[in-house]
């Protein structure tokens, strides 16, 4: 039975070298957003906050998963080399979480109801400069489908609007589609918002499956252990027994509040505007909590990083079928991009294989990439300078750049227009493929044309035999 908390992970990065722990008095609504972004950027390091002003009793962690070392830390993956696969090897099957006691949860070491359910001593982080309020940017919503009662999770962003009530943004997926079904009922919908838990929990709540798939069995595929539950104190939903906290509530049926700014995963601000309410009920958490502050704004953060994640994962899994299967070595949704780049590495067998791959990378069921980049086998996707040598000494603009104007756009792209009479929700712009490969490998005499010019004897020499 593998230890499925957030706090093992955290601990398991710092004995790994993975994480700082600050011990300094900081305030998550004035600096700390700030420090761990710093500290990822300029280190590559996770941060553990154990002096919060204001907050005593709590720890907050931030930037947990930002990069493909602490995911596989997180998921016991021993080459990075090997993770995209695995993911996709792991996802195709599913584990049926399990029930537990309460008396088996830590999650129910705390139980607050009432007034004692207090978001304001909660220590929300104020994330960007123009927020208007601290936000609750990690909490995953586990919602039931009134009429199956299959359960749904996804994450939803929370800005602190009082001791019991909160925004609720709902992007229309599937949580909007469950919330339309309470509506048409006149009931609120009951949710429960985990806060911290394994990075295993997070990536499913990211994961975009069919209508009706548990994402909770999705985690328990990733962890190859099932996922164990347990009873909320105030609404008919099960949680993860062993997350840092739950908050209980319900999103009222009707009535707006207006929300926002908040800078988002595009690295840019959500534009202002109204979401649904949520109402608190009930407060649980484990003794001496540790708050999970998933940063977001400018890249690089958590928020990138799961949905980036889930974006390689199923393009990867999309791309092995096209053509009957590609020779497909990487796929990177760049975060620092905003989501909105991806690129693949492959060895195109035959002319025009690469761009029939970027088209299908930009028609999976993620709307995020606007730009696709295909790279030769000599590239390496994770590192941009080699990409622009790519695109710079490979591509040919009149051929290898291709525009798809008039197409379904993410949300989060301002710059895009959005759809006369709909939200912004709904917009459309134009899609960008580049091809940079090489000509396939059926010519042999053109893709040595593109060989780099690497210095002589390069892989004979080890610079650690001459470094002092």
């Amino acid at each position: 039975m593998r230890d499925q908390s957030l706090r093992n992970h955290v601990a398991n990065l710092e004995q790994q070298g993975e994480l700082i722990r600050i011990t300094k008095e900081v305030d998550p609504h004035q600096n700390v957003s700030a420090i761990g972004w710093k500290a990822y950027d300029r280190l590559g390091k996770s941060t553990l906050f154990t002096n919060l002003k204001g907050f005593p009793g709590w720890e907050l962690v931030n930037q947990v998963i930002t990069d493909r070392r602490k995911w596989s830390i997180a998921l016991g993956i021993d080459d990075e080399e090997d993770f995209i696969p695995t993911l996709v090897d792991r996802v195709k099957r599913q584990l049926k979480p399990v029930d537990v006691s309460a008396a088996d949860a830590p999650v129910k070491e705390v139980i607050l109801k009432g007034k004692d359910a207090d978001l304001t001593k909660v220590p929300a982080l104020w994330h960007a400069e123009n927020d208007p309020a601290p936000y609750i940017a990690s909490g995953m919503a586990i919602i039931k489908d009134p009429e199956t009662g299959v359960r749904n999770m996804s994450i939803h962003r929370q800005q602190i609007m009082g001791p019991d009530q909160t925004g609720f943004l709902i992007c229309p997926r599937h949580a909007l589609r469950v919330y339309q079904k309470y509506q048409k009922r006149n009931e609120p919908m009951p949710v429960a918002m985990v806060v911290g838990a394994h990075p295993a929990i997070y990536y499913a709540s990211g994961f975009t499956s069919s209508y009706g798939l548990d994402e909770l069995e999705i985690a328990g595929s990733l962890l190859d252990d099932p996922i164990r539950l347990v009873k909320c104190e105030t609404i008919d939903i099960e949680v993860p027994a062993e997350a840092e906290m739950v908050i209980e509530g319900e999103v009222l049926p009707e009535g707006m509040v207006e929300e926002g700014p908040f800078g988002e995963a595009s690295g840019t601000y959500a534009m202002e505007g109204s979401t649904e309410i949520f109402k608190v009920k009930a407060i649980t958490h484990r003794k001496d909590p540790l708050f999970y502050a998933m940063q977001c704004g400018a890249p690089m953060t958590d928020t990138q990083s799961i949905t980036g994640t889930c974006i390689e994962t199923v393009i990867t899994d999309h791309l092995r079928n096209v053509e009957g299967g590609l020779d497909l070595l990487d796929v990177r949704c760049l975060g620092i991009a905003g989501l909105m780049a991806i690129v693949l590495k492959l060895r195109p067998r035959v002319e025009g294989q690469a761009k029939t791959a970027l088209m299908a990378a930009l028609s999976s069921p993620y709307l995020h990439p606007k730009l696709a980049i295909a790279v030769d086998d000599d590239i390496d996707a994770s590192d941009m300078r080699q990409v622009f040598w790519s695109m710079t000494t490979r591509v040919h603009g009149s051929r290898d750049v291709v525009r798809v104007p008039n197409t379904r756009i993410w949300s989060l792209d301002n710059v895009s227009d959005i759809v006369p009479g709909m939200s912004a929700m709904y917009r459309i712009g134009t899609k960008l493929i580049i091809d940079a490969t090489k000509p396939a490998i059926t010519q042999t005499a053109e893709r040595a044309r593109f060989t780099p010019a690497m210095p002589h004897n390069f892989n004979g020499v080890n610079l650690e035999d001459y470094l002092p």
